[in-house]
């Protein structure tokens, strides 16, 4: 199981009430939730890894090199930015959390596994390309739909209309959501663009069209030799905005994949029972930030795994 885990706390800040405090009155809504989260997807889909895959760098500067808009909104601090869970913007009361969180996933046994100059979702690119084992991506974030595959036993479990109405991707389900196949889906992705992240996509084309487009040509290169070859029947406009668009498409695929092939250190993530000394830094951790039943859902939920 890797866990998207920004995504998952930032869905935990804005779905836990900030008024869930620590004894000492500092705010633990994010840490509560996401131990809740792990506690019910461990339950539900019972891994026997679990990895935090972690943002060392929300916005590579090698991305935004390429497109300079990618994730440009993001760094605002506007209250109407910062109120949607997809938005980075790290608002004042979850900032403080972030290193609470990080102490408790290293005291439950999971490891935290960035890379520099990369996202989490290169991470999770690299670990779901090479596992030797199924693997669940536990995230809010529409881009690493193209991981799904069924070959490789690897699906997504989707949370963005929220963990009480997960969705469970394979590549029949995608395949019936968006129109498109998961080796499709970082093209359809560019083609179509994605506010969140700041990528304009094609002028003109939205969901339904970039889905028709990819039927039909089968990726991105091919639709763009089909728009630059007269004798290919195309209609005039899509043919246009195709063309009108070439700089960014020759781009924009280097953005949209996620990285496959990082070099990342060694853990292991095996759910194993838990030493006295971690009992006893879990509970420590318990009293001092106040997270009683969430922390004790949380262990009771991998101990049954472990």
């Amino acid at each position: 199981m890797l866990l998207d885990t920004a995504s998952l706390y930032f869905r935990a800040f804005y779905g836990v009430p900030d008024s869930v405090r620590a004894p000492t009155g500092e705010p633990v809504n994010a840490v509560r939730g996401l131990l809740d989260m792990i506690a019910r997807l461990a339950t539900e889909f019972q891994p026997t890894e679990i990895v935090a895959c972690w943002d060392d760098d929300w916005r590579p500067q090698w991305r935004v090199d390429l497109i300079p808009t990618y994730k440009t909104h993001r760094v605002a601090a506007e209250p109407s930015v910062a109120a949607d869970p997809a938005i980075e913007v790290v608002p004042d009361l979850l900032t403080p959390q972030v290193p609470i969180i990080r102490e408790v996933l290293t005291a439950l046994g999971t490891p935290i596994i960035g890379a520099a100059q990369h996202e989490a979702d290169d991470v999770i690119g690299t670990l779901a390309s090479h596992s030797s084992i199924p693997v669940d991506i536990i995230t809010g974030d529409r881009d690493l739909f193209q991981l799904v595959d069924d070959t490789r036993d690897v699906r997504v479990i989707y949370t963005g209309r929220g963990m009480a109405r997960l969705e469970l991707l394979t590549d029949a389900t995608l395949t019936a959501k968006t129109g498109v196949t998961p080796a499709q889906y970082a093209d359809f992705a560019a083609l179509r663009g994605d506010a969140s992240d700041g990528l304009p996509g094609v002028a003109g084309v939205g969901e339904k069209t970039a889905a028709t487009l990819l039927a039909e040509y089968g990726d991105l290169d091919g639709i763009v030799a089909a728009a630059a070859d007269p004798d290919v029947k195309l209609g005039a406009s899509v043919r246009a905005k195709i063309l009108a668009a070439a700089d960014y498409l020759t781009v924009a695929p280097t953005v949209v994949n996620v990285v496959r092939d990082l070099d990342l250190p060694d853990f292991d993530a095996r759910i194993r029972p838990s030493t006295p000394e971690q009992n006893a830094e879990l509970e420590q951790l318990s009293a001092t930030w106040g997270l009683s039943s969430s922390m004790q859902r949380a262990r009771e939920a991998l101990a049954a795994l472990a």
